[in-house]
């Protein structure tokens, strides 16, 4: 059996899971077929890893907070002519355990080793803790 990798991207601008949700849900960061989709200018080299059970995991205010399993890779041209790759993604978000990341630019690959587990079942509809608190919590190990 192949192995998967997934994406770490961070979520910029958004205060919380809610609002990359609202942000999913608007047209322009949709593909036609309405499935959610984040737009970048590099092609992962590692895409059948990816497409093997990859997810990306999104950092939301310096912590990983949930992740979505990537479904394909489209190829997308820009009105400036250049091509870009399209990570077009399941709709159903997972909430993860949080896991503090540092801010970076684009986005990384992610072994699934490294990768914080998901919430256990029957706590994946908690309020999440304040986004201060958790970092918190993370910087001392206890998230």
């Amino acid at each position: 059996m192949e192995k998967h990798v997934n994406l770490i991207k961070l979520s910029v601008g958004t205060e919380g899971v809610d609002d990359l949700l609202a942000w999913q849900a608007t047209p322009r960061a949709q593909t036609k077929d309405g499935l959610p989709r984040h737009v970048t200018r590099m092609w992962p080299k590692r895409e059948p890893e990816i497409l093997n059970g990859g997810s990306i995991y999104w950092v939301v205010k310096g912590l990983i907070q949930c992740r979505q399993r990537v479904l394909r890779l489209d190829e997308q041209t820009g009105a400036d002519g250049i091509r870009r790759c399209a990570i077009v993604l399941d709709p159903d978000l997972i909430r993860t355990q949080s896991s503090l990341r540092r801010p970076f630019q684009g986005w990384r690959y992610l072994n699934p080793a490294d990768a914080p587990p998901d919430l256990p079942i029957g706590r994946e509809d908690e309020e999440p803790l304040p986004v201060d608190l958790s970092r918190a919590l993370a910087e001392i190990g206890i998230l």
